[in-house]
C-alpha cells in the first residue's frame, strides 16, 4: 500500500510543479511582449573572436579584430537606422550628440596608454558587465602618471551593441583577460610590477585569472590586484536567470531574452540588459567560488598576490558579504586590505533607512585578528556628515580612528555599486563635471523632479549615485600601493 500511495503522491507533485512551471513561463512570455519593440542593436550580434582565436592572438591582432568589429556595427546597425524611427538621443545614430565615434576618444574600445619614458610597471584594467573601458580611465591615468603603462581591455560582447551580450560567455571574457596579461608582459617584462584592476564583473575575472595562474606557469602572475565593487557573489536568484529567457526559443517571444529594454542614451554603457548577461555573471561567480573553496587550506594560496578592495556597504548589484566570506576569509596573511564605505549615518536619515536592506558592519566583518587589514570610512558616532577612517591592521586586535577631510554631500545616504570608480568631475557621471569634457550628456547632474510617467527612464535609475565623493581617498590608497610595488621591484 505504501509504494502505490507514494507513487501517486510523486506523480501529483510532478503534475503540480509542471503546471506551475508552464504557468510561470506563459506569464513571462506575456509580460515580455508588453515592453517596447526590439531594435537593430538588440538583434544584430557582431562577430567577436572565438576563444581559440583570442588565445592565439597578440595585442596587435586583437586591435585589428576590434577595428573590424566596430566597422561592422557602423555598417550593419548605425548606417541602416531609419531616423524617423529612432529618437535623436541615441548612441547608434551617427548624428546624435551621444554617438561615441564623434568624441575625441571612443572609450568603448580597448586602449593602451604609455607614460613618458621607460615604463616602471604595467597595469591591466578590466571593466564591468554591460560597461566599457571608459569606467576605469581615471584609475588608468593615475597609473600612467606614476610611470606605468596602462592597458584598458574591452571585454567581448561589450562596447558595441547590447545584442553582443546575448551570445557572450564568461570564458570569452577570461580568454581576453589572458590576452591582455600576455600583452602586458610583452610590453613590460618582469621583474617590473604587474597590477590588475578589476571593476565589478572585471573584479571576478581578475581573481579568477590569479587563481588560474597558480597552476599554470605560462600565465603571467600579477604582483597586486585592485578590486572595485567586485562581483565575487551575486544574489542567489541569479542562478535561475536563464529560465526567464526560455520563451525566447519561439520567435514570437524573442523579447523574453531580455530582462529590460531601455533607450540607449549612454555612450559608454548599455542600458538594455539581456538574460544571458545575468546568467553568465552567475556562472562566473559560481566557478570562482568553487575554485576558492577547493583551495581552502592549500599552500598554493600563499602565492596569491595581495588584494586591495573597495566596496560600498550597501550594493544592489553584488553581494558585499560574499566579498568578505567568499574571498577575504580564504586569504593568507599576504598584505591584503579591504576598504568599506559605510552608509551616511547622519541623524537626518534616522528613521528613513530600511533596516531590512542594511548590512551592519558588526555582522559583516569577523572579529579581529584577521589575515587582512581593514579600513572603514564612517561617520557613525560623529553627529554629522564628516567621515573618519577606522583602521585595523592585519593580525591585530587594535583599531585606530583617524578624522578625514571628507564628508557625505547633502542628500546622499550611501554610495552605490556604480559610483566608486568615478570622481565627481567625471565628464559623464560626475556631479560636478569638468567643463573640458563633453560626452553629449551629464548623467551625474540629473536630479529629476516632476510627475510620474513622463520620463522614459525609471526614476530609481536617476536616483542612483553615479560618482564617488570619496574618490580622492580611493585613488590615494591605490597610489600608495603603486609606489610600494615599484620600490619592492627595485629592491629585487
Amino acid at each position: 500500500m505504501i509504494a502505490p500511495t507514494l507513487s501517486r503522491l510523486l506523480k501529483g507533485g510532478a503534475l503540480i510543479l509542471g503546471v506551475a512551471a508552464l504557468t510561470l513561463l506563459a506569464w513571462r512570455a506575456y509580460d515580455s511582449e508588453r515592453g517596447p519593440a526590439l531594435q537593430p542593436w538588440h538583434l544584430r550580434v557582431p562577430h567577436e573572436l572565438s576563444i581559440e582565436q583570442i588565445d592565439r592572438a597578440d595585442w596587435a591582432a586583437w586591435m585589428q579584430a576590434e577595428e573590424r568589429l566596430f566597422a561592422e556595427v557602423r555598417r550593419e546597425v548605425s548606417d541602416r537606422l531609419d531616423p524617423t524611427q529612432v529618437p535623436p538621443f541615441n548612441r547608434y545614430r551617427v548624428d546624435s550628440r551621444v554617438y561615441p565615434p564623434r568624441f575625441a576618444t571612443d572609450w568603448n574600445r580597448s586602449y593602451l596608454l604609455r607614460p613618458s619614458g621607460t615604463p616602471r610597471g604595467v597595469v591591466v584594467l578590466l571593466h564591468g558587465l554591460t560597461d566599457s573601458p571608459y569606467s576605469l580611465r581615471h584609475v588608468a591615468r593615475r597609473y600612467v602618471e606614476h610611470g606605468y603603462l596602462a592597458i584598458g581591455l574591452r571585454l567581448p560582447g561589450h562596447g558595441t551593441v547590447p545584442a553582443g551580450l546575448t551570445d557572450a560567455h564568461w570564458q570569452d571574457w577570461l580568454a581576453a583577460t589572458r590576452l591582455a596579461l600576455r600583452a602586458a608582459r610583452a610590453e613590460v617584462p618582469a621583474p617590473a610590477p604587474l597590477h590588475v584592476v578589476g571593476y565589478s564583473n572585471g573584479g571576478a575575472l581578475a581573481v579568477k585569472y590569479a587563481l588560474d595562474a597558480l597552476d599554470n606557469p605560462q600565465l603571467p602572475q600579477a604582483q597586486r590586484l585592485v578590486l572595485i565593487s567586485p562581483m565575487i557573489g551575486v544574489a542567489p536568484s541569479a542562478r535561475f536567470a536563464g529560465v526567464a529567457g526560455w520563451p525566447a526559443v519561439f520567435p514570437a517571444f524573442s523579447k523574453a531574452a531580455w530582462l529590460n529594454l531601455r533607450p540607449e542614451y549612454n555612450p559608454f554603457k548599455y542600458n538594455s540588459f539581456p538574460v544571458n548577461a545575468a546568467r553568465q555573471s552567475w556562472l562566473l561567480t559560481d566557478a570562482l567560488q568553487s575554485q576558492l573553496l577547493a583551495l581552502v587550506g592549500d599552500p598554493r594560496l600563499n602565492r596569491l598576490p595581495p588584494i586591495l578592495s573597495f566596496q560600498s556597504l550597501t550594493d544592489a548589484t553584488v553581494s558585499t558579504p560574499a566579498l568578505v566570506t567568499g574571498l577575504y576569509r580564504q586569504l593568507p596573511a599576504n598584505g591584503s586590505e579591504l576598504v568599506i564605505f559605510d552608509l551616511n549615518r547622519d541623524r537626518d536619515f534616522e528613521g528613513l533607512l530600511d533596516p531590512a536592506s542594511l548590512t551592519s558592519l558588526a555582522s559583516l566583518l569577523p572579529a579581529p585578528p584577521r589575515n587582512y587589514s581593514t579600513r572603514v570610512l564612517t561617520n557613525e558616532g560623529s553627529g554629522g556628515a564628516t567621515l573618519a577612517e577606522v583602521s585595523t591592521p592585519a593580525l591585530s586586535l587594535d583599531s585606530q580612528r583617524r578624522p578625514l577631510d571628507l564628508a557625505y554631500p547633502a542628500g546622499v545616504f550611501s554610495l552605490s555599486h556604480v559610483a566608486l570608480p568615478f570622481p565627481v568631475d567625471d565628464g559623464l557621471y560626475g556631479t560636478q563635471p569638468t567643463p573640458g569634457e563633453d560626452f553629449g550628456v551629464h548623467l551625474g547632474t540629473i536630479a529629476a523632479r516632476g510627475e510620474r510617467g513622463v520620463l522614459v527612464v525609471p526614476m530609481e535609475e536617476l536616483m542612483r549615485l553615479t560618482a564617488n565623493p570619496f574618490f580622492p581617498y580611493l585613488i590615494q590608497r591605490i597610489e600608495a600601493d603603486i609606489d610600494q610595488a615599484t620600490v619592492q621591484s627595485l629592491i629585487r
